[in-house]
């Protein structure tokens, strides 16, 4: 794996941003909006990178996530998914595998524990 970003759900993301921005110091570097409100976004602090999603832009994003008290989400890079995609076999799948609108290759299982893992593949 290349890089591991833990994704908060939270129920609004601009009520986080004071505390990770405005105390902590992180840097809001990518926003994806909702309607009226952030759906979406992407906190960076030196090397450290956090993502922040709304509960319900992961319930229009996942559908089947929203049915599930789930708090955070790992999102891991990987360098090729096929490899990923060979060892999970056999392994159920959240939703099927899926291109984004930013043109990652994703996979999303649950571990075990109910946890929710993105592995995804980015392009180029």
């Amino acid at each position: 794996m290349n890089k591991l970003t833990p994704n908060l759900i939270v129920d609004s993301i601009e009520a986080c941003l004071e505390f990770w921005v405005g105390r902590l110091g992180f840097e809001k570097v990518t926003e994806v909006p909702d309607g009226e409100q952030l759906g979406f976004v992407i906190l960076r602090c030196g090397k450290l990178e956090l993502m922040l999603q709304s509960k319900a832009s992961l319930a229009k994003d996942v559908a089947p996530l929203a049915q599930t008290a789930c708090q955070s989400v790992l999102y891991c890079e990987v360098p090729k998914l096929a490899a990923v995609r060979k060892s999970l076999a056999g392994w159920p799948l959240v939703v099927p595998e899926r291109t984004t609108f930013y043109g990652a290759r994703e996979l999303i299982v649950k571990d075990p524990a109910g946890n929710v893992v993105f592995l995804a593949e980015h392009g180029g």
